[in-house]
């Protein structure tokens, strides 16, 4: 099941591109190609935006932003990267294996000292290999349980904090009304990773071990996965775990057909910008026998190793330094909702919105997937896979037994 996305053909076709460089050139224009992430219902309109203005500010510069959905920029890149045509900035969460497969430039060859100095050393540690840091945040996210207090006060219900509580609320909210689903579940290959450190960060398991080993069958992570897996079963759950994307569970939670979620900060924004409105309350996630953990979600900005003159690595530079001034990047963060990775922006989104101070707060506390370690993108599709096969019947034990046999051998 071993599934490494960049073999040594990948390198070696890296190698040609480097030679040459991907960045072209259009008459007098140094050509910036980059691949974004979609985050929300505003994430293509502000990056048309923030091209007009790049390149009205830097008529020297021709800048492209393409902006992918997060079900298919995987894909796409290694697509890219297969054919010779890797961008030159790439904003996705994974970096570990491309920088394995010496595919990026340390994050200081491209990145001006200024903006450097901006950003929270704590989430710069998130991608340190070998003393390099090899990318940048762009954004951050921290997770908690979102529940409608109209809907579990109708079923009587106190806000659940233990996996008991929360069985026992689930049960009590299907009695009340058999439409709604008490509980949100994304098992889905876009955030089904998020999922498996729901329950077994709070379940006193993870991804690795103390040592930083990966530990994927212990026998916490085994419960925790049987443990949401039953609540699936028991009819307590969306019914399409497998293909229900947080974005679907976000717009039920909105319309009042999901009671309890596991949501980012963002949801909110991402709520009133669907035009729904919820008497809703934030509490910690429900954990078994141990203190609650949030996750923290970063993802980041890359560079390829394509070979750059000084020209072109200048021209990528001044990318970052207008994406990064103060107030830009305080109005991309504020765009969906999320949370900034610089100083300036942590004070800026706490000025504008007193409730999201909090959240800056909880972020900084949050456990971090594993991303520095380069199995990682094989661990996440591990883990959904071992998910969605759990959810068509599978034993948990034997499938998280074969991931981490593989991983790990």
């Amino acid at each position: 099941m071993k599934k490494r996305i960049f073999a040594a053909l990948l390198a070696m076709t890296m190698v040609g591109s480097m030679t040459t460089g991907v960045m072209a050139s259009e008459g007098d224009k140094v050509e910036v190609n980059v691949i974004a992430a979609e985050y929300g219902q505003n994430t293509k309109e502000w990056w048309a935006n923030f091209v007009d203005s790049f390149n009205t500010d830097n008529p020297d510069i021709n800048l492209n932003v393409e902006v992918v959905s997060w079900n298919d920029i995987y894909t796409v890149v290694n697509t890219r990267i297969q054919g010779n045509n890797a961008p030159d900035v790439l904003n996705i969460d994974v970096f570990a294996d491309y920088q394995a497969d010496g595919l990026l430039l340390p994050a200081q060859d491209y990145v001006s000292e200024e903006t450097y100095a901006k950003m929270y050393p704590s989430f710069l540690e998130q991608s340190v290999v070998d003393d390099v840091v090899w990318a940048v945040p762009d954004l951050a996210s921290a997770r908690a349980m979102y529940y409608n207090k109209d809907i579990l006060e109708a079923a009587g219900v106190e806000v659940p904090t233990t996996w008991e509580e929360l069985t026992a609320a689930c049960e009590a909210i299907k009695a009340y009304d058999d439409s709604i689903y008490p509980w949100g579940i994304d098992m889905t290959t876009d955030e089904g990773q998020a999922a498996f450190a729901y329950y077994t960060w709070n379940n006193g398991g993870g991804f690795v071990d103390e040592n930083g080993e990966w530990a994927l069958n212990s026998d916490a992570n085994v419960e925790a996965i049987e443990y949401a897996i039953g609540l699936v079963n028991s009819g307590y759950t969306n019914s399409d775990p497998a293909n229900d994307t947080r974005y679907d569970l976000q717009d039920m939670f909105g319309a009042g057909q999901v009671a309890m979620v596991i949501a980012p900060n963002s949801l909110p924004t991402y709520i009133a910008d669907g035009g729904h409105e919820v008497n809703y309350g934030v509490a910690a996630i429900p954990a078994n026998g141990t203190e609650s953990v949030s996750a923290g979600v970063m993802d980041r900005f890359m560079c390829f190793d394509n070979g750059y003159s000084d020209e072109e690595l200048a021209a990528i530079t001044k990318f970052f330094d207008y994406f990064y001034e103060d107030a830009r990047y305080s109005d991309w963060v504020l765009m969906e909702g999320f949370l900034p990775a610089t100083e300036a922006g942590g004070e800026a989104v706490a000025a504008a919105d007193e409730s999201m101070a909090a959240w800056v707060d909880i972020v900084g506390s949050s456990k971090f997937y594993p991303t520095a370690k380069a199995e990682w993108a094989d661990v996440k599709q591990g883990v959904i896979d071992v998910e969605q096969r759990a959810l068509l019947g599978e034993d948990v034990r034997e499938l998280l037994d074969e991931l981490q046999a593989d991983i790990a051998g």
